[in-house]
């Protein structure tokens, strides 16, 4: 079998946009990451950035199950000893509610070159405002629905 390569100028890109609003952190998160890596289409190849753009609204709002909202933590180490340092999900999203959207789908791209090129295709926004009306976005649809 061969390798499939595909031309980057045969790719016809779509944009589509994701409502947050009461969707599970996670698996919406899964569906951005999967269009955004192009798995959705016939000629997907690991190696290529063959997805689509995604702009995800109204992040501010996304759910999260059980106990999560108070008992997550977010972490970050700055490198010197004793510099360890933990943040609720409550607090992450009242200081900066696009970030555990985008946290969350940079954690289940490639991780590497391929990885950061793909997640420049995500648009993450707080509320219902966006600026890529011009593009045309389709509504994108989570597999549970």
């Amino acid at each position: 079998m061969k390798t499939v390569f595909v031309r980057p100028r045969d790719v016809e890109r779509r944009w589509y946009i994701a409502d947050a609003d009461g969707a599970p952190l996670g698996r919406l998160a899964a569906r951005v990451a999967s269009v955004l890596r192009g798995k959705h289409r016939p000629w997907f190849a690991p190696h290529q950035d063959l997805g689509d753009r995604v702009v995800v609204i109204n992040a501010a709002k996304v759910a999260v199950s059980g106990n999560k909202r108070s008992d997550k933590r977010y972490y970050r180490h700055s490198g010197y000893p004793g510099a360890l340092r933990s943040e609720s999900f409550e607090h992450v999203i009242a200081r900066k509610p696009v970030f555990p959207m985008e946290r969350a789908i940079r954690g289940m791209l490639p991780k590497g070159a391929l990885g950061r090129e793909l997640f420049r295709n995500v648009r993450v926004y707080p509320g219902a405002e966006h600026p890529h009306q011009g593009q045309h976005p389709q509504p994108l649809e989570l597999d549970h629905e």
